[in-house]
């Protein structure tokens, strides 16, 4: 572990302080190395728009919508190859959500993000996105080749 010293002003350092307290952290340093990861991610997307990267597709939608369930259903098989896994949840009699598993280059999950939020009757999409390394390909004793994905520390 790294260590080095930064300097801040008294006001900065008592609103960063409420911050983290707010957020619930334990203490200074894990806040500012969620910061530096937060803007180190932002930074690798920008770069790399063709990076890998595991992210997490959550909306809201109301099922009586005239075939949405349908098309969103549709459109996860035509991008069956991003499309890791499915969580449905029933909200109330209309409304459900899905939280949509994905795993593949940045920029395509990016998309099919954007497609499945622009269908009409779909509400309230977020993507929480988070780049990888990808490591080789390699196999434990008899089992069948696989790649490890690593989130950046």
């Amino acid at each position: 572990m790294e260590r080095f010293t930064i300097s801040l002003s008294e006001e900065l350092a008592r609103e960063f302080d409420v911050l983290i307290a707010a957020r619930g952290y334990e203490n200074r340093s894990e806040a500012v190395r969620d910061l530096i990861r937060r803007e180190l991610e932002a930074l690798r997307r920008t770069r790399d728009p063709h990076a890998h990267c595991v992210a997490n597709l959550s909306y809201v939608y109301n099922h009586h919508e005239r075939d949405l369930a349908d098309r969103l259903i549709e459109l996860q098989h035509d991008y069956h190859d991003l499309c890791v896994s499915t969580l449905h949840a029933h909200l109330d009699h209309d409304h459900c959500m899905e939280s949509l598993i994905l795993r593949g280059h940045l920029d395509e999950v990016q998309a099919f993000a954007d497609r499945l939020v622009a269908e009409r009757g779909v509400r309230h999409g977020q993507l929480n996105v988070v780049t990888v390394a990808p490591g080789r390909a390699h196999r434990h004793g008899q089992g069948a080749p696989h790649t490890h994905l690593r989130p950046h520390d």
